[in-house]
């Protein structure tokens, strides 16, 4: 494999909305000599859209723009090299607004770094936040990065893991109504975010995973008074995943859990929809929580806010799930090495 010859994990880093604070924060990060100690990060993205970022945060370094796909095996301190995949015009990455142009440009910049990462070329992704309006006015729908991930890596069984020092969270959906929870919330689909849960935290980050699975409706239906969903389909798919050696509690009132999972009861949570997790995890984790796609062939990281759009252009936004995200998928990488899984 080609990243044999580099002594530390190669990390692409997708530069996310360039009309965002994506590249800022990214330009913050790689000034942070923690976040370049334990791999190798180079940049896909844009020229223009990353000196101008080196401008807004008065950065130390400089941009290098790789003339092959790689970086170079013992980078030079004080440089960030850059892959560039796009040349936008001004008009194209204007701050504060979603433009087609940029939409397009995310889109080749997840793509390429996926591709590298499926190749072997780099052992792992960290992803700067994406527009997805942005991303469907230029024809590409999907609801996130999670989902064109899955495509891209011809993967069906994946799950959205959001990560902190004190909590991390797995969702058994993600995107979805409200309305449209009860009827996604499958034995099935419980079960198999249980199992993918267990095996990738198992697989990178602790060896003996204890999982906390939550009831989807208050106090865990009162036995059925307010729903059903813990008798019919949670507690069978925890019953399910304990059969098979997984430790898994559950299901579990959401209004207490948390308080428990924060302590250190449990390495994460299992929860039935989007808030549910996110809003504690949030709580705990707003500047530095990490985004991880898990049940991926390769490993993918991202920090777990948006584009900042209000802030874009100022310099001020801050860098510290960035810098967490690069660190973790390091962190990943050198593990899956270890292990001598080389190859995603």
């Amino acid at each position: 494999m080609e990243a044999k010859s580099w002594n530390k994990p190669v990390v692409a880093v997708t530069m996310g909305d360039p009309c965002g604070v994506g590249p800022e924060i990214i330009a913050k990060a790689l000034a942070d000599p923690g976040t370049t100690a334990s791999c190798i990060p180079y940049v896909l993205g844009d020229a223009a859209a990353m000196e101008r970022a080196l401008a807004a945060t008065a950065s130390p370094l400089r941009l290098e723009i790789l003339s092959k796909e790689m970086p170079p095996a013992e980078p030079a301190a004080g440089v960030i090299y850059l892959l560039a995949l796009t040349d936008l015009a001004g008009a194209d990455m204007a701050y504060g607004r979603p433009t087609a142009a940029a939409g397009d440009a995310v889109f080749r910049y997840i793509t390429a770094a996926a591709r590298l990462c499926l190749e072997g070329k780099a052992q792992a992704m960290a992803t700067a936040p994406i527009n997805k309006e942005a991303m469907n006015l230029a024809g590409h729908r999907y609801p996130g990065h999670t989902e064109l991930l899955a495509e891209l890596t011809g993967t069906k069984d994946f799950v959205m893991m959001l990560a902190g020092d004190r909590l991390r969270v797995t969702l058994v959906t993600i995107h979805e109504a409200l309305a449209d929870v009860p009827h996604l919330v499958t034995r099935e689909r419980v079960l198999s975010t249980i199992r993918i849960t267990h095996r990738d935290l198992q697989r990178y980050l602790t060896p003996h995973p204890r999982l906390a699975v939550l009831a989807l409706n208050p106090h865990c239906g009162e036995g059925g008074m307010f729903g059903t969903e813990e008798e019919r389909v949670i507690a069978p798919a925890v019953a399910a995943a304990r059969a098979e050696g997984i430790d898994a509690t559950g299901p579990l009132s959401a209004d207490t859990l948390f308080h428990f999972a924060a302590q250190g009861t449990y390495d994460a949570v299992v929860c039935m929809y989007h808030d549910q997790g996110l809003i504690p995890l949030k709580l705990l984790h707003f500047d530095d929580g990490v985004n991880v796609t898990l049940g991926l062939p390769i490993i993918r990281t991202s920090v777990d806010h948006g584009t900042a759009y209000d802030l874009a252009g100022t310099g001020k936004a801050s860098a510290a799930s960035m810098v967490a995200a690069v660190r973790m998928a390091a962190e990943m990488a050198a593990v899956k090495q270890r292990a001598g899984e080389d190859e995603p």
